[in-house]
């Protein structure tokens, strides 16, 4: 469900899921263009600096969403001074009672609705409505 999030956070025509659940090396989603050059690269998770770099590398931007609580605010504190540097990197943290709340939502067939304005996002669908607002960690320095 929160790759699912993930990829209403980042709509496009060319954005797809990516095998990253089963390969190390793979985005969750990747957004790429006719050129076949990697646009946005998103991690769903706690990924690891050498791969956070790897992937702020081979891609124009890069979005980590990073859920699970005190975990995920371990892993950040451990995380963020090697990454700072990186200009196209986007953090972004979900609290855990968003991420549970996404869990709930989930049914075996679903159909959801969701807009997304200033930052906040309102997903609906039979099991009931769901307002998050992701956290904003570190955001890509504008050139």
């Amino acid at each position: 469900m929160v790759r699912l999030l993930a990829f209403a956070l980042n709509a496009s025509p060319s954005l797809v899921f990516g095998r990253g659940l089963s390969t190390e090396d793979e985005a969750d989603l990747m957004d790429v263009d006719p050129t076949g050059a990697i646009d946005n690269w998103i991690d769903v998770g706690l990924p690891d600096e050498k791969s956070i770099r790897r992937a702020a590398n081979r891609s124009r931007r890069m979005l980590v969403l990073s859920y699970g609580g005190r975990g995920a605010e371990i892993w950040w504190q451990q995380t963020a001074a090697k990454v700072s540097g990186l200009r196209n990197l986007s953090v972004l943290a979900l609290e855990p009672a968003a991420s549970q709340a996404l869990g709930a939502l989930a049914e075996r067939t679903m159909r959801l609705q969701c807009t997304i304005q200033d930052g906040m996002v309102w997903l609906g669908g039979a099991a009931g409505d769901l307002e998050i607002t992701p956290r904003i960690l570190q955001s890509p320095v504008l050139s």
